[in-house]
């Protein structure tokens, strides 16, 4: 009868096994730990360098075009962050990165059925693109909460609606400001009027399908709609002036 080949585990007693089964573990998560902190270590260092969200870099690796043209906030006409914030998060100079009275109201309003609209932040969505993008939708919503806590206490209100203003998906491999003003209008971003900063602002909740440039019926009403909002909150933009 042939001998039984023994392979390195078959010669560890009992113990040793433990031991070394331990150790996988507490690598593991130490890994899982590290993967964690990450986010909060790339948020200092997105202080003072312009960050790449998860989606352009989904779209680099699959060899797709990708438009993005990182512009500063005060190369970028005022009406447009006064547009977004107006239409996306009309606390935004109010909250510390999470409107909690937004987030009760909207699951108030939800009932058996859930939620009937979401009440995310710019600071939520800047952690949604940036981290958290290919992650399940209920896992995600609960790691943006602390995420965008963070982001708002490292970051000056000026540096989120900037990274925000740059990393916003506007079409198809379109990203940021200075690419949606070019692509749909001609212009660079600091020449948008209110009009084309109003189209820009209501196209970013389904950008594949809501055209800019060529807007529908409704958009040019949704348009008007924020537009008259922006009119209206001349004080949201306080905190970034």
């Amino acid at each position: 009868m042939a001998d039984a080949i023994l392979t390195p585990d078959d010669m560890l007693t009992r113990p040793e096994k433990r031991r070394r089964r331990g150790g996988l573990w507490r690598k593991l998560v130490l890994a899982l730990v590290l993967i964690g902190l990450a986010p909060f270590a790339l948020t200092l260092v997105y202080v003072v360098v312009p960050p790449i969200s998860l989606p352009m870099i989904g779209r680099a690796v699959t060899l797709r075009d990708v438009d993005r043209r990182w512009t500063p906030l005060d190369k970028i006409a005022p009406a447009l962050p006064l547009a977004v914030l107006s239409s996306e998060d009309a606390r935004f100079c109010m909250h510390n990165g999470v409107d909690f009275g937004a987030i009760e109201l909207v699951l108030n309003q939800g009932g058996d059925r859930g939620p009937s609209r979401g009440a995310s932040t710019v600071a939520m969505q800047v952690a949604k693109n940036l981290y958290l993008w290919y992650l399940p939708t209920m896992v995600r919503k609960v790691a943006e909460i602390p995420l965008a806590l963070w982001i708002d206490l490292v970051w000056s209100k000026q540096r989120i609606i900037e990274v925000y203003l740059n990393i916003a998906e506007w079409g198809e491999g379109i990203y940021g400001a200075e690419a949606a003003a070019q692509a749909y209008f001609n212009k660079p971003a600091s020449a948008l009027t209110k009009r084309e900063a109003a189209l820009l602002a209501v196209a970013l909740p389904n950008p594949i399908k809501r055209d800019a440039g060529e807007p529908t019926r409704r958009l040019r009403s949704l348009a008007g709609l924020i537009a008259s909002r922006a009119r209206a909150s001349g004080e949201i933009l306080d905190c970034v002036k």
